[in-house]
């Protein structure tokens, strides 16, 4: 085959081809256009390989293929632009999504830590069984408080932070079992009723209540949260609707482990009024004020950003061109 007959022969067509490969609208035809060319390019790109092995021609006209294959099939979007995404639809409507099963949590853990601290305040015997009396009474009098100072406060930030991160993220990506999360909300709702019940037990527990609320107030609501994206993805592999279970546990992964990575900033803030607030010698009202601002923050950003982007068709899941086309079902 001569390349230079087919060259002269299929020059306007390339032309056109790249022409629309470079074109940044196109039209419903245009497309329709772009896919027949791109077919009769293909065609081309083949009969001059497989006659004349690589050349010039075979390259330009493998060159003009990339450009309008990467049109055709699309490319990923820009990072610059994917960030504001995540934070203005995908992380608040997966939050917007547990905010039911996160108040159900909320209700519970605290029932739990109630039940726990006046059951064993209210029986010496209990209170006795956890240590030493003296060991006790070290704790609630000074050991408690000094918690939060006896680290520079930068240190005991940075280390509450990553412990607390880290129980997050186990919550949220080992909620599959199902087990995880609970397990996790009891040993905690069980530790803090019990300290609860040392305070109380030494007319301390005014000061237990006091320490705990700057700080406690987002970071438990955190991980309630975190409990909840853990048992809702939990939940999708045991009830999947019409959806396969690896379908429905694929969906439910991938916009509710987005969860787990905007815990890690709220939990961040919660850290940071753990070592720089807590302990500091300011007035309570100031203290718990600084933590219940930060609640309402976070509170403001799942429900009223998160309904927002609910209403927009938002559910914290990835775009269709990162995920592939989804399965179509009925109901």
């Amino acid at each position: 085959m001569d390349l230079d007959a087919l060259t002269a022969a299929r020059r306007a067509e390339w032309e056109r081809l790249d022409e629309l490969s470079r074109a940044r609208h196109l039209s419903g035809a245009e497309v329709d256009e772009l896919v027949v060319r791109y077919r009769a390019a293909s065609a081309d790109l083949a009969e001059a390989k497989t006659s004349a092995g690589r050349s010039i021609q075979s390259d330009h006209i493998s060159t003009m293929l990339a450009r309008a294959r990467l049109r055709l099939t699309g490319t990923p979007e820009n990072v610059l632009r994917q960030i504001p995404r995540f934070f203005v639809l995908q992380l608040p409507a997966a939050l917007y999504r547990v905010r039911w099963s996160t108040l159900a949590i909320a209700v519970g853990f605290v029932a739990v830590v109630a039940t726990v601290a006046a059951w064993v305040a209210a029986d010496p015997v209990l209170v006795a069984s956890l240590g030493p009396r003296a060991q006790l009474e070290q704790y609630a009098e000074n050991e408690f408080t000094e918690y939060y100072s006896e680290n520079p406060a930068a240190v005991f930030a940075g280390t509450v932070w990553t412990n607390n991160a880290w129980i997050a993220a186990q919550c949220v990506l080992f909620g599959v079992t199902g087990v995880w999360p609970i397990m996790v909300l009891v040993q905690n709702a069980v530790g803090v009723g019990t300290a609860a019940a040392v305070m109380t037990a030494f007319d301390r527990g005014d000061v237990f209540v006091l320490y705990i609320l700057p700080h406690g107030l987002l970071e438990l609501t955190s991980i309630f949260v975190a409990a909840a994206a853990g048992l809702g993805i939990f939940w999708a592999w045991v009830a999947p609707g019409a959806r396969t279970r690896g379908e429905a546990l694929a969906a439910a992964g991938r916009s509710l482990a987005t969860i787990a990575i905007g815990l890690v900033m709220a939990l961040g803030v919660s850290g940071l009024i753990e070592g720089f607030v807590t302990a500091q010698p300011w007035p309570w009202p100031v203290k718990i004020g600084i933590g219940a601002a930060a609640l309402a923050l976070f509170l403001a950003y799942m429900l009223l950003v998160g309904r927002r982007a609910h209403r927009l068709g938002e559910t914290g899941d990835l775009t269709e061109y990162e995920t592939g086309t989804p399965t179509l079902v009925a109901g």
